[in-house]
């Protein structure tokens, strides 16, 4: 079997993924009630009449910390992948995932310090 019977499949699942998405966005859209009314176009917030414009600014640690709480969660991802195939990584892989974790401790500690993880 050649490398471009192997690329074949991957086109023929992502062709068939694409196909299988855009029939179902058709089918939504034909099959859906168009009726509308006050109830579902008004804003929802959790059961409450909404207080202000739902374009208000929010606090910049909003942000903030909702970015960093992405980029800690995706470096943790690769803890697992490690995890199960560290015994085949040896001794180099278990001292470089070492410094890996300690890039993110001294990160996390740097955030910290500075207060981006404080909301006062």
């Amino acid at each position: 079997m050649g490398v471009h019977a192997e690329y074949g499949y991957v086109a023929g699942y992502l062709l068939c993924s694409v196909v299988l998405a855009l029939i179902i966005l058709l089918l939504s859209y034909l099959l859906i009630l168009k009726q509308s009314d006050l109830e579902k176009v008004s804003a929802y917030e959790c059961g409450f009449d909404p207080f202000s414009d739902a374009r208000g600014k929010f606090d910049v640690r909003f942000y903030l910390v909702s970015i960093l709480f992405i980029i800690f969660d995706l470096e943790v991802t690769y803890l697992f992948p490690w995890a199960v195939s560290l015994d085949q990584l040896g001794t180099l892989g278990y001292f470089t995932m070492m410094v890996f974790l300690i890039v993110l401790l001294v990160g996390f500690v740097y955030e910290w310090r500075k207060g981006a993880l404080d909301w006062e």
